[in-house]
């Protein structure tokens, strides 16, 4: 399991800096997202130039925060609790049992009690707490430095996305395609082609623009990406890119509602309902076991702990079954907060995985948002399940090693993470009910054309 585990440590960061980030950059070159000036349908040679360029920035930039890090902070300092053995001349020590006492010898350790422990002449009383101090080896460096880069990610997204998985489900069901009155059709058909009409005006100013400034040049290199008129242009295009992605949902209710109405399945709605009813479940079940059991500075109850532990005692195959559902639910909530944050205020380019529909460049950075949760999900887990992973092996290195890392141990002991988590995941929760249905605004697109034709 050491090296089962060593290999994930080394793979991880691999992926998300160096590959993931390299094709992703490849990708986008071609859509023209990158930089200011790129056209689409850029040469392969300038979009493999433009891609190796970024991908340098970001294995520089890591590469010396990986290096830095584990020269300043690869140390863990671990607490444990050492007792003054007092031994005799033949190498035993005494235990108190009532009135007698038995002598243990150093290679008979292991044939103790916790009874005997307990009741060793050296008490509790008499112990004395210090800090193991050594350096963790580089795998297991890299897993606490991308678990800690990672919470950033989870914290939030996965917040949202444990609000947001159950809600959007059941907001699926409630708001299921139905058969439009003519006056409805008229209105819905008006509606979608006024706001074709404004996206089609937007994107071709958007173009015009953008071939401007390709042909004088401005925006090029790896550092014009990073203007405040690239920004501006990126923050034009991502409202756009919302913009369109809304409009085709509204596209597809419509189509749904009125010309392929026959051909709707009318069981998915009802699946929708289930899957949501399982999922609020499961997101209660994770909101009340984090409050019991990871909230307060002690545990109050051990909750599903318990229930894991019960499971291991007659069908232990059922407990990891539970384990692993719980745990690969937190990364699709991760996924699923990413989109909803990103789509809600456009902080990045929305990378929607739907079927048929999906480009490589939403493949690259889903996986990447996976891969940079997966960590944190594994230590969270750790955490959350103490009680039933105390003797793995990951235990011992996100549980202790990780744990007791001098720069991220505040961090830990603090439950910095753990709030953030429950915090976001209320404020989504409220968010999402006063407001479940992304719109773009009419007075945006208006004030983004307008912005447009000045230019």
């Amino acid at each position: 399991m050491v090296l089962f585990w060593n290999i994930f440590y080394w793979t991880i960061p691999i992926f998300v800096f160096i590959l993931i980030p390299f094709l992703t950059f490849f990708y986008e070159a071609d859509d023209g997202t990158l930089m200011a000036g790129t056209s689409i349908g850029a040469k392969p040679n300038s979009r493999l130039r433009e891609a190796l360029c970024y991908e340098s920035v970001v294995v520089v930039v890591f590469g010396t925060i990986f290096v830095v890090g584990y020269l300043l902070a690869g140390e863990s300092a671990v607490p444990v609790k050492t007792y003054p053995v007092l031994f005799s001349e033949r190498g035993t020590f005494t235990v108190e049992r009532g009135n007698e006492t038995e002598g243990f010898r150093l290679s008979e350790l292991a044939n103790m009690t916790d009874t005997d422990v307990d009741s060793a002449v050296y008490a509790s009383n008499n112990s004395i707490w210090r800090e193991l101090n050594f350096n963790v080896t580089i795998p297991t460096f890299f897993a606490g430095i991308m678990a800690f880069i990672g919470w950033f990610f989870f914290a939030i997204f996965g917040g949202i996305g444990v609000s947001a998985v159950p809600l959007d489900l059941m907001n699926s069901f409630l708001n299921r395609p139905k058969v439009l009155s003519p006056s409805e059709f008229a209105d819905a058909q008006l509606s979608i082609r006024q706001k074709t009409n404004e996206l089609v005006d937007i994107g071709e100013l958007l173009k015009i623009d953008r071939d401007e400034k390709n042909k004088l040049g401005t925006g090029r290199g790896v550092f014009g990406g990073f203007s405040k008129e690239a920004r501006s242009d990126r923050a034009a295009f991502l409202e756009f890119k919302k913009a369109v992605f809304l409009l085709e949902q509204d596209v597809e209710e419509f189509m749904a509602a009125s010309a392929n109405y026959k051909n709707y399945n009318p069981l998915l709605p009802w699946l929708w309902l289930f899957l949501g009813f399982i999922t609020f479940i499961i997101s209660g079940v994770w909101i009340a076991h984090v409050v019991l059991f990871l909230a307060f500075p002690k545990p109050v109850y051990a909750f599903l702990n318990n229930y894991l532990r019960w499971f291991d005692s007659w069908f232990p195959l059922f407990g990891v079954l539970t384990l692993a559902v719980f745990s690969v639910y937190l990364l699709f909530c991760a996924v699923k907060g990413c989109f909803k944050f990103g789509l809600r205020f456009l902080a990045f380019q929305i990378h929607p995985m739907q079927l048929n529909k999906t480009y490589m460049s939403s493949f690259m950075f889903n996986v990447g948002l996976i891969l940079l949760c997966s960590l944190p999900v594994v230590q969270f887990c750790v955490t959350a399940f103490s009680d039933y992973s105390r003797y793995t092996n990951v235990a011992q290195v996100m549980g202790v090693q990780v744990y007791y890392l001098k720069f991220f141990r505040f961090f830990w002991e603090e439950k910095v993470f753990i709030y953030a988590f429950l915090s976001f995941a209320g404020v989504a929760a409220l968010y999402l009910m006063l407001k479940p249905k992304e719109t773009a605004a009419v007075k945006k697109k208006k004030g983004m054309l307008a912005r447009l034709k000045r230019r």
